[in-house]
């Protein structure tokens, strides 16, 4: 399954992670983010790496309830604030090298998810293609991976950190809507 997130949701390293008060529960996703770095269609899985500018780490934030009764995943999804991103692009890496990354979450400096990138259903590669089968890729879009088992709920005040071996580690706020 494929979707999308705005604009509207990428935020950076330090901001803060507002909960959307239609939800009354959200939850964090650690992953592996591919950063595109040229157009990119109907390419090859063997090809398809060389279409990827580098790596960062992403959290995919979800409202776990909105998801679940709406058959959409739009705006479950792609709340504003919804895709921390960061805290920089990791390039050089080969698709070996990212291919068995430790991926963790850690939630007010408690252990939440880990796992490896190389226990992706699909590999980087092989989800960069299937993408593009059907939607062109442009430079500067962000391709997130999919996450390790552990998701949990996020609450105003908490601090979310996702860190990806070789890659960095990603640390944001939570808080209420004001």
């Amino acid at each position: 399954m494929f979707f999308f997130k705005p604009p509207s949701a990428v935020i950076g390293p330090g901001a803060p992670i507002v909960l959307p008060p239609q939800s009354a529960r959200v939850e964090h996703e650690a992953e592996l983010c591919l950063v595109i770095g040229r157009r990119c269609r109907n390419v090859p899985p063997a090809e398809a790496w060389g279409y990827v500018l580098g790596v960062t780490c992403g959290n995919d934030v979800t409202a776990r309830d909105v998801q679940r009764r709406e058959k959409q995943w739009a705006r479950s999804k792609g709340f504003d604030t919804s895709a921390p991103l960061g805290p920089w692009i990791v390039t050089g890496l080969s698709v070996a090298q990212t291919s068995n990354l430790s991926i963790t979450c850690q939630v007010n400096g408690q252990p939440r998810q880990h796992g490896h990138s190389g226990d992706m259903i699909f590999g980087p590669a092989a989800l960069v293609s299937a993408i593009a089968e059907m939607i062109t890729l442009q430079p500067g879009d962000v391709v997130m991976t999919g996450t390790p088992a552990g998701v949990g709920p996020l609450v105003a005040g908490d601090e979310v950190t996702v860190t990806i071996e070789q890659v960095g580690t990603l640390c944001n706020p939570v808080s209420a809507a004001e």
